[in-house]
């Protein structure tokens, strides 16, 4: 990228494009929307100008007219996937349910955009659609009795939980890809060895946990939908 401004700015404040001449055949939006290909596709370390001039069809340099750094060029990636969250019409009044479809919401789009938790920043939340995002949520949580930090401190856990469960849910499949068998049949062998080891007796406690909880199926949207209600649930009692 070029060199820095001599003072900060907001991409979102600075003009879509610096340059003058002729009004090109391509905007911001097409950059961006570039380079949100591109980083799905092949991972954001894979991401260059050079790779989204190709994409657009047009010179390197003068992608600089429109995204100057590389971190704005992040944000922009960053606010164009939370357009993907769809807030149609009012939230229902249940604000625990509105949360947790907010939260399954996130865990959607991370998964399609993998990237995303490595960008994600609380600097990135002056964009549109973050804006929007922050309205919803305030709007979800308007009648509950907690005063306006509290309910943005709320919204960054319900976030900060989702990326937590989502890069384990991609770190999990990603060694899977590259296992030479399935990962039921590493399962299994890795459940034996376990069962070896609790017999022996050192391990008692986890032992009777295991016991306990026996061979009954591990539902992961049950599990998510769990957690993120012990995280609502923590700022606010169920009634």
């Amino acid at each position: 990228m070029v060199g820095r401004a001599a003072e900060p700015e907001v991409i979102w404040a600075r003009p879509e494009r610096a340059g003058r001449g002729p009004r090109p055949a391509y905007s911001r939006s097409d950059i961006v929307a570039a380079a949100v290909r591109l980083a799905d596709a092949d991972g954001i370390d894979a991401l260059s100008m050079r790779r989204i001039a190709a994409d657009v069809g047009c010179g390197t340099m003068s992608l600089y007219n429109y995204v100057p750094r590389k971190e704005d060029l992040h944000e922009l990636m960053v606010d164009a996937v939370s357009g993907e969250y769809e807030f149609t019409g009012a939230p229902s009044g249940d604000w625990r349910a509105d949360m947790l479809a907010v939260g399954r919401e996130a865990r959607g789009i991370l998964r399609r955009h993998p990237w995303v938790i490595r960008l994600m920043t609380t600097g990135y939340a002056s964009g549109p659609n973050a804006l929007r995002f922050l309205e919803h949520c305030l709007t979800c949580l308007e009648g509950v009795g907690l005063p306006g930090g509290a309910k943005m401190e709320l919204i960054a856990n319900i976030n900060g939980t989702v990326m937590t469960i989502v890069a384990n849910e991609l770190a999990l499949a990603e060694r899977a890809r590259g296992l030479p068998w399935s990962e039921e049949e590493e399962q299994a062998v890795r459940g034996a060895y376990l069962m070896r080891q609790l017999a022996g007796g050192a391990y008692p406690r986890l032992a009777a946990v295991m016991a306990e909880s026996g061979a009954t199926r591990i539902d992961p949207e049950e599990i998510f939908d769990r957690t993120l209600g012990r995280v609502l649930d923590s700022f606010v009692a169920p009634e």
